[in-house]
């Protein structure tokens, strides 16, 4: 088959051993990022399976109509991005294994590198060390804080979020958990604090952690009255979707003290180029470019599925099938 792989930004994907399962097939990767219909319908026009890279790339209808000969989106985990009705009406067969038996814990390790590195000032610190400087100290928020005592918020108790959750307890915080009544039933059942109310999450906590998966539901779920209840010493970690939080909430509220600094990892324009953004530049952000889940054993786990998912529908038996009316359309 002709398969095209999307945003693999440094040509990663050829170094892993996986890689190798899509012997035999004619693979085209794209190493930079394109939001055009047109260019990537270009691209894509020989295309008959299309590897993605998580939701870096939006797959909906006005390009699939222009792909004729696509018949396969293969990736991992949850699809918001593609607009699966139309790759039915299409013929075009979606695989994504959703892995519901095993978490990302390379997300959950970035998370907690985040807490860890903004609670301890680790940039400022480095930097201040290479500059000859010594240590970092002077003024407001130059000494870091210990996290032991204090309260970690889970909004979230999913896969990750209950990771998380388990390394707080290893660090000696309280646990409080908020999220969907089922989540909050699941956290109480294993023994987990579940406050009357998401408002007392938002107060109480140090580090307020979130761990949603971004659907209708969950968009703007966090607002700026969230935000300004929490406490002018917290911290908001987000290392699961931009789009939970409302538009310009966070960057508001980060100027006006509440909560006093956050650790990201996702933004709503992804790749983030642009060096004078806000959120990627204020002395109380903390900010990566969006790799929880980008490690190399990360890597190897994910992309085994996506291509073995590939291989699978070549043998005409595809697998982990998310529309099963577009089989043999």
């Amino acid at each position: 088959m002709k398969v095209a792989i999307l945003d693999d930004w440094f040509d990663t994907l050829r170094t892993l051993d996986c890689f190798g399962r899509l012997a035999g097939h004619e693979v085209t990767v794209f190493t930079d990022h394109v939001d055009d219909v047109d260019v990537l319908a270009e691209r894509l026009r020989d295309t008959e399976a299309l590897v993605l890279i998580r939701e870096r790339t939006p797959v909906r209808a006005a390009l699939l109509e222009r792909l004729p000969r696509l018949r396969l989106i293969s990736q991992r985990s949850v699809y918001p991005h593609i607009d699966v009705d139309a790759c039915t009406r299409l013929g075009v067969v979606v695989s994504s294994n959703l892995h519901t038996g095993s978490p990302s814990y390379a997300a959950a390790e970035l998370t907690w590198a985040l807490i860890l590195a903004a609670a301890r000032r680790i940039p400022a610190q480095a930097a201040s060390l290479r500059a000859g400087t010594w240590q970092f100290g002077v003024g407001p928020g130059g000494v870091g804080s210990t996290l032991r005592g204090g309260t970690l918020g889970v909004y979230g108790y999913g896969r990750i979020g209950r990771v998380v959750a388990g390394y707080g307890d290893a660090f000696g915080l309280r646990v409080m958990v908020w999220g969907r009544p089922d989540s909050r039933d699941r956290a109480a059942a294993e023994g987990r604090a579940v406050p009357a109310s998401r408002e007392e999450v938002f107060a109480a906590a140090d580090v307020l952690t979130l761990h949603l998966r971004l659907v209708e539901a969950t968009r703007d779920i966090i607002t700026a009255a969230d935000l300004a209840a929490m406490k002018p010493t917290s911290l908001l970690v987000n290392t699961s979707r931009a789009g939970l939080v409302a538009p310009g909430a966070l960057l508001a509220a980060l100027r006006a003290g509440r909560p006093g600094g956050a650790a990201l990892d996702v933004f709503e324009t992804e790749p983030l180029l642009d060096r004078a953004d806000p959120l990627a530049s204020l002395p109380n952000v903390l900010a990566t470019p969006h790799i929880g889940y980008v490690t190399r054993q990360e890597w190897e786990e994910q992309f085994a599925d996506v291509f073995d998912q590939v291989n699978a529908y070549a043998a005409g038996a595809p697998t982990n099938v998310v529309n099963p009316a577009a089989v043999g359309g």
